[in-house]
């Protein structure tokens, strides 16, 4: 398997991550993001709302950053007397290790009993601003780092439920009590196993170095204002997805690249030789496909193979999946065997789709109905394997009697929203399909007839598209011939709109 990451910079900086030369992620860094995922404000409390038990932030949004009770942590009340020592000066000791506690807040108090309005507090950003919605925060700080991640008031270490080997769950949760700072607790995260004690202790000092420079930060602060910000995207990128399955790192900036180099040679010295600078002659997206890949699955509508397709609709309260079987109902041999083989396909897409548009909350897939309780619970079963590597928390429900598949996402950034629509040319529809989209559509449509072993096809397209398709080396009609041994006759029709085409048999007969 072939992990690769690609970094195109300019006006924003995008990540894309590809499996097998298929995109499974995309991320993008825009210079004017202030409020990302894990950045630790110092704010007041604009108000409580007994009701709700909650209170109003102002972080410096246009809209209140919402924290609920349960999300003031148990030792939020040790953390205010902690911020007011800060912030006058009276605390210049920031090590928790002589720190007085203060007991645990109630589970089930209320925030008028904890919060007052006006009062100092720091918080951090847990989901971003979406929609009409401010940030939603917790004040149970966290600092990642590559290993570990530092919780400062707890005295708690956790390991990651994904290391299995209880073994190595014991050993690692030797390893961190010998080296754990009093009144911070530790988070074990997955990359961690098999590290040793030196590793996880060059990560921790690190998280302490972090917590130090923000708490200087808190003296005197203007409030609200940032003072632990997340590391810039492509760090943070590398820190929670890098493994040693990734096979290269690929950059168009030189700078950038410079900087992914030396940050990998501290979390993974062995793989700095992965990161390489990419040519500028072409685009970096393009080399690599991946403009393609984003024309094509970003739409409302996403091909698969086989002739099957999603349709992919969003609304306010969740989104809705479709699964179509498209033309293979007619060539199985009978209609369970069909369903189960299109509901495969479809269920490895929308995992890759769930990923690759960071879609969060709600999420309904309509497989296409099954009797055989067997082929449900391979269905239910791939799904689960194919969104094993999915980093978002999620949670899958068993497919019901209608073939309904629920499945809640963690949503902590806006969906990816892509345009894959153009402006019509022919200025009939307002917009129209991209080019890049045809071309695929073409190219599927032109699969199946050479299944149904068409032995001379003809493709009669718009001027653009046919110069598209035949020119350059290897042209498009080249690979077709490569791949099918088939020899496709490209007539361009000055009558087509731009995106009109048809196939015609060696009879001149329409086809399609």
């Amino acid at each position: 398997m072939n992990k690769e990451l690609i970094i195109r910079s300019g006006s924003s900086t995008d990540f894309a991550l590809l499996k097998d030369g298929k995109l499974i992620e995309l991320h993008k860094e825009e210079d004017d993001s202030n409020f990302s995922v894990g950045d630790i404000f110092i704010a007041k409390i604009r108000k409580s709302v007994p009701g709700l038990n909650a209170a109003f932030v102002n972080v410096g949004y246009e809209k209140d950053a919402f924290l609920h009770y349960h999300d003031l942590g148990p030792q939020v009340s040790s953390l205010l007397k902690f911020i007011k020592r800060v912030s006058t000066g009276k605390l210049k000791n920031y090590s928790l290790k002589d720190f007085p506690f203060e007991d645990d807040i109630d589970k089930h108090g209320t925030i008028t009993n904890v919060l007052k309005s006006n009062q100092s507090l720091l918080v951090q950003i847990v989901k971003e601003p979406i929609s009409t919605k401010g940030p939603r925060i917790s004040s149970e700080l966290s600092i990642a780092g590559r290993y570990i991640v530092l919780v400062p008031f707890s005295n708690r270490i956790s390991i990651s439920q994904k290391i299995e080997s209880s073994e190595e769950k014991e050993r690692l949760k030797r390893l961190v009590k010998s080296i754990k700072p009093k009144g911070f607790g530790i988070i074990v995260r997955t990359v961690a196993e098999g590290k040793k004690v030196a590793e996880l202790d060059k990560d921790l000092q690190n998280l302490i170095g972090r917590w130090q420079s923000m708490c200087k930060k808190m003296y005197k602060a203007h409030h609200p204002s940032k003072v632990l910000g997340e590391m810039n995207r492509a760090s943070s990128i590398l820190r929670d997805v890098f493994n040693d399955s990734f096979t290269s790192i690929v950059v168009d900036d030189e700078d950038l690249c410079s900087r992914i180099k030396e940050y990998l040679q501290e979390i993974a010295p062995k793989k700095e030789s992965i990161v390489k600078l990419h040519n500028p002659k072409v685009p970096i997206f393009e080399k690599y496909g991946i403009e393609r890949q984003i024309k094509t699955s970003f739409g409302k509508t996403v091909s698969m193979s086989k002739g099957a397709y999603l349709v992919i609709e969003h609304t306010e309260a969740m989104h809705v999946i479709d699964v179509n079987s498209g033309n293979r109902s007619n060539k199985a041999k009978n209609q369970e065997d069909t369903a189960l083989e299109v509901n495969l396909i479809s269920a490895s897409e929308v995992a890759r789709q769930l990923r690759l548009r960071d879609m969060g909350g709600i999420i309904v897939v309509d497989f296409i109905d099954m009797n055989n309780a067997d082929n449900r619970r391979t269905l239910f079963n791939h799904l689960k394997e194919e969104m094993k590597d999915d980093r978002a928390k999620h949670k899958i429900l068993p497919p019901s009697k209608f073939g309904l598949i629920q499945i809640t996402r963690q949503r902590v950034r806006p969906e990816m929203n892509i345009k894959t629509r153009e402006e019509d040319p022919n200025g009939i529809n307002g917009e129209v399909e991209a080019p890049i989209v045809l071309v695929e559509k073409i190219k599927v449509e032109l699969e199946k007839l050479i299944k149904k072993d068409h032995k001379k096809i003809t493709l009669s397209a718009h001027p653009f598209i046919a110069a598209f398709l035949t020119k350059g080396f290897p042209s498009t009609r080249s690979k077709w011939f490569f791949d099918h041994k088939r020899w496709v006759k490209i007539v361009p029709r000055d009558a087509y709109t731009y995106l009109e085409y048809h196939f015609h048999d060696k009879n001149g007969e329409l086809i399609k």
